[in-house]
């Protein structure tokens, strides 16, 4: 998973029963699987009005992963698909979605994920 997602440009995200794979411009590829998720952050980068600032990251169990922007249109799919995972935290989700602080905000955790 990319360090910085400000640095790497979607082509394209496609989120489906089996998971979240994001295209990069440069050919690569990032994906995780809803098998393999372990947590969801919602990372906020205050960059101005001009600029994607809002990050959904999905880490996988083995540190695999995808950063996908709250602007992509598949965001909206994803965004539906996490809020029904058990114990997603529906305020937390909306806090972050609603601040312009420059702040990771942790919506679920796999309740083990060393066990999937």
């Amino acid at each position: 998973m990319s360090q910085d997602p400000r640095h790497a440009q979607s082509r394209s995200v496609s989120v489906d029963d089996i998971g979240v794979r994001r295209q990069l411009a440069d050919g690569s590829e990032e994906s995780v699987t809803w098998e393999e998720l372990s947590a969801v952050v919602i990372r906020v980068i205050p960059e101005g009005p001009w600029k994607e600032d809002v990050f959904l990251m999905l880490a996988g169990a083995n540190g695999n992963g995808t950063a996908v922007p709250s602007g992509d249109p598949a965001a909206d799919a994803l965004i539906e698909r996490l809020q029904s995972l058990p114990g997603f935290d529906n305020e937390k989700f909306v806090e972050a979605m609603t601040t312009d602080a420059d702040e990771a905000y942790v919506v679920w955790k796999a309740e083990d994920a060393s066990s999937n």
